[in-house]
């Protein structure tokens, strides 16, 4: 009876591994002894031919410092409602869907703040809130409705309907051109 060869095993299997192979197991971390432990290298930091940059992209300013700089005189209304565009905006919430509005004012107005502390001065630490940015805040606020940021702060700022109707204009000027 013949016997095929390549069905037969004598010993345990031991797989042999090409010496290219070994090479790449060495440079890749991994140990070719069988008792040693595998070890972890952690990456390099920055990547092949990456270098940190010599002169930082400097990050805008804050919402609160966008507030602060706009209601000195030292913005323009244009490089505000830029950042405002972009930046968070926290707004409290009652139990239904959608923006808090008072309407013990002159127009209705919504409050909002630059940042979760202002909202907790505001409306206490247990109060419900929603994040949003900016833009959503135009494009979301009803007809006929300001809102007020920073409604406790040190500069407070009040954006009555009109304010926000050129808040729209403005938007989609630079959207649509």
């Amino acid at each position: 009876m013949a016997v095929n060869p390549l069905s037969v095993r004598q010993g345990p299997y031991r797989p042999t591994r090409p010496a290219a192979l070994g090479t790449l197991c060495a440079m890749y971390g991994y140990e070719q002894n069988q008792g040693a432990q595998q070890q972890y290298a952690p990456p390099p930091q920055q990547g092949y031919g990456q270098q940190p940059p010599l002169y930082p992209e400097p990050s805008p300013p804050s919402l609160a410092d966008a507030v602060r700089a706009f209601t000195t005189g030292s913005m323009s209304a244009e490089d505000f409602q830029q950042i405002f565009a972009t930046s968070k905006v926290y707004c409290p919430r009652g139990d239904n869907p959608g923006f808090l509005a008072l309407h013990n004012t002159q127009q209705p107005v919504i409050p909002m703040f630059t940042s979760l502390k202002q909202l907790r001065r505001y409306a206490g630490k247990e109060s419900k809130y929603f994040v949003i940015t900016g833009a959503e805040v135009i494009d979301l606020l009803p007809t006929g409705y300001g809102f007020v940021l920073d409604m406790e702060g040190e500069h407070r700022m009040v954006f009555d309907a009109k304010a926000v109707e050129q808040m729209v204009d403005f938007a989609m000027r630079r959207m649509y051109g």
